[in-house]
């Protein structure tokens, strides 16, 4: 018998970000911002805010409105924000971001890079408040993840466990598995990667090892740290594809000497890739070490939100570092790059060691 598809709802959704994720008070100004296709979810939101006495904002772009600013900006645009848009950011107690994948066009991916740089200090102002991101189930997100629009709606809803009686209670159950793995990963310093195509090591000795439950990403599941600045050594290959800037990545190759990108190359997108490296001096070192333990997880949907979190996967952000890790690498992107350990449909299988231990084998924890 066929499985009923659970329909999205956008209330069901707003619930949990206003509860869990913004743990919303009352007087906050919190920030609703996302595509205009997300306005079911915005309304929501907005609504579930008021009702616990707190101040949304809500600013929705129309399609094509970052294309348009970093094809059309005028150099002094492109290069600098405006004091007014870093004083609007420092004038909110939280924000959410409700991603809203769309068909998006080509614009010079150095112009782009640009951009991201200018707004680096915006970005850092609002990093330092309570945010979060999510993800509407758009019809182009939909087909980029292979899945019909009823399906993908299902797949939403039960990544966020929105499919349970109770979902935070489900998030609290993710914190604590995940717990027993920060404590073993907590004593190691040397970490390897190992699999077809990638052989790196890392140093992550004395850095805090964060628990991803949910509260920033949702839906979220894995475990991150910042490594020591220039310890990569060796070579990773990429094997899930990126998004980056509307532009889709694949087979990303990247060598490391001392910690920094001495060689890069891609089957798709290269000059995407190219371009991100070069957006300032951080976007070449690495700011994050992830892995994803979410099992419920398990199929590739092109859209970083949810593949990152892959049980079996690891992934490495090139540029900025979350500084409750400890890392301090500063840059004006954090773009992360998966490869999948698993045997099967993305990989060929891989190990992670811990100071010499074999810890995951094939994505299977043997901690």
């Amino acid at each position: 018998m066929t499985a009923t598809l659970l329909p999205y709802d956008p209330a069901k959704h707003a619930e949990l970000l206003a509860d869990y994720c913004l743990y919303a008070q009352p007087g906050e100004r919190l920030l609703v911002a996302g595509g205009q296709s997300a306005t079911p979810l915005a309304r929501e939101l907005t609504r579930a805010l008021l009702r616990r006495g707190a101040r949304p904002v809500v600013r929705l772009e129309y399609p094509g409105y970052l294309e348009d600013v970093a094809e059309l900006a005028a150099d002094a645009v492109l290069d600098a924000s405006h004091p007014a848009d870093l004083a609007d950011v420092e004038a909110l107690d939280g924000s959410m971001r409700l991603l809203t994948p769309e068909e998006a066009r080509t614009v010079d991916a150095t112009r782009r890079a640009r951009l991201v740089a200018a707004g680096a200090g915006i970005a850092a102002a609002r990093a330092r408040k309570k945010w979060g991101l999510t993800l509407y189930p758009t019809a182009h997100a939909a087909a980029q993840a292979g899945m019909g629009q009823a399906e993908f709606e299902d797949f939403v809803m039960r990544a966020m466990f929105l499919d349970r009686p109770d979902p935070v209670a489900a998030w609290g159950e993710v914190r604590d598995m995940q717990a027993r793995i920060i404590e073993r990963l907590t004593r190691a310093d040397v970490v390897r990667i190992e699999a077809p195509g990638t052989d790196l090591t890392l140093r992550v000795g004395g850095r805090t090892w964060a628990n991803s439950d949910g509260k920033r990403n949702m839906p979220s599941g894995e475990v991150f740290t910042g490594p020591l600045e220039d310890s990569a050594e060796g070579f990773v290959t990429f094997t899930l594809p990126a998004s980056y800037g509307g532009r889709m990545v694949r087979g990303a190759r990247l060598e490391f000497r001392a910690g920094e990108v001495v060689s890069a190359s891609a089957e798709e997108g290269e000059d995407v890739l190219r371009a991100a490296l070069q957006t300032d001096a951080g976007a070449r070192r690495l700011g994050e070490l992830g892995i994803g333990t979410n099992s419920g997880i398990q199929r590739p949907t092109g859209n970083i939100l949810f593949d990152e979190k892959i049980g079996g996967t690891v992934h490495l952000a090139l540029g900025k570092s979350y500084p409750e890790t400890g890392g301090v690498n500063a840059s004006a992107i954090h773009w992360d790059l998966i490869t999948d350990l698993r045997p099967g449909l993305t990989g060929q299988g891989g190990r992670l060691t811990l100071d010499g231990e074999v810890v995951q084998e094939n994505g299977q924890f043997l901690i």
